[in-house]
């Protein structure tokens, strides 16, 4: 059975676990059961002060992140191996059992050229050599295809399919977003369809990234696709209502994505609870 989680920077500008017990019981009484939580600082980042808060209110924790700037895989492959291993062990700690996001590369940096022959296989270098340290910790690894602004290392399912494919590490899986997909999929039952049996996690986010229901995309379709699919793994909620400055130039947020913050979870998450069922989704 799907489960449904939210992405704390609908919440919150930045994740302090001290906060978690005046924060999360009015989005958990809405049907969440997961928080993600980005790691854009993993040296900082509170595992413990997580781990503990998470077994208060009970929700299961996922940690995302993206390279940062300053690390190629091409040219500096091993960096990427040492960040992304010790992100895993920082999200270990913190009781969670996935790592996802823009696992192969940096939000907002492209070449202003199609993916490289050189570039793909260093992705899937990065990838055999990371699930190998998240294989050791118990853990998997999602690999979140982005829109052709933000990398244009992996824009689709069917690229991402071909990597892990290529790889053929079993703790490796799709992470798709709906943002993403609604602007590089032929069709939301596309994306879920060439991601098969890899899909493991999905975002849910508006057309505008602000408050489900509010813009543009097609909430029918999105949740027919994953029904006929039988996703039962996660949809997380992701609205950017609340954005931390190391990403909002990568992901080129310029300008408040809602009017009221708590719209996200008090107006969007009834409605996502909604589609969902009417499309024979039922939530845990």
């Amino acid at each position: 059975m799907p489960r449904l989680g939210l992405h704390g920077l609908a919440f919150t500008p930045l994740w302090n676990p001290g906060e978690a017990d005046r924060l999360l019981p009015p989005i958990t009484a809405h049907g969440v059961t997961v928080i993600e939580t980005p790691l854009l600082d993993p040296k900082n980042y509170d595992s413990l002060g997580t781990r503990r808060a998470a077994e208060r209110n009970g929700v299961e924790i996922v940690c995302s992140l993206g390279l940062p700037a300053d690390i190629d895989i091409v040219r500096s492959p091993g960096d990427a191996v040492d960040y992304l291993g010790f992100a895993l062990q920082v999200a270990r700690d913190a009781g969670a059992g996935t790592l996802s996001g823009v696992t192969y590369g940096t939000i907002g940096k492209t070449s202003g050229a199609p993916v490289t022959e050189r570039e793909s296989d260093a992705i899937c270098r990065l990838v055999d050599r990371v699930a190998q340290k998240a294989r050791d910790l118990n853990m998997r690894l999602g690999l979140e295809p982005c829109n052709r602004y933000e990398t244009h290392l992996l824009n689709t399912a069917r690229q991402t399919a071909e990597i892990i494919e290529r790889v053929g590490a079993q703790n490796v899986f799709i992470h798709l977003d709906t943002y993403h997909m609604n602007i590089e999929e032929a069709g939301m039952a596309d994306g879920f369809a060439d991601a098969a049996e890899h899909l493991g996690y999905v975002h849910l986010s508006e057309s505008n990234r602000g408050v489900p229901g509010r813009g543009t995309l097609d909430w029918a379709a999105t949740f027919k696709g994953l029904a006929d699919v039988g996703f039962e793994g996660t949809m997380t909620v992701e609205s950017f209502v609340y954005l931390a400055p190391e990403i909002a130039s990568g992901l080129a947020v310029w300008r408040p994505v809602a009017d009221r913050p708590q719209d996200v979870i008090e107006v969007g998450l009834p409605f996502l609870v909604e589609q969902a069922e009417a499309a024979g989704l039922r939530l845990s």
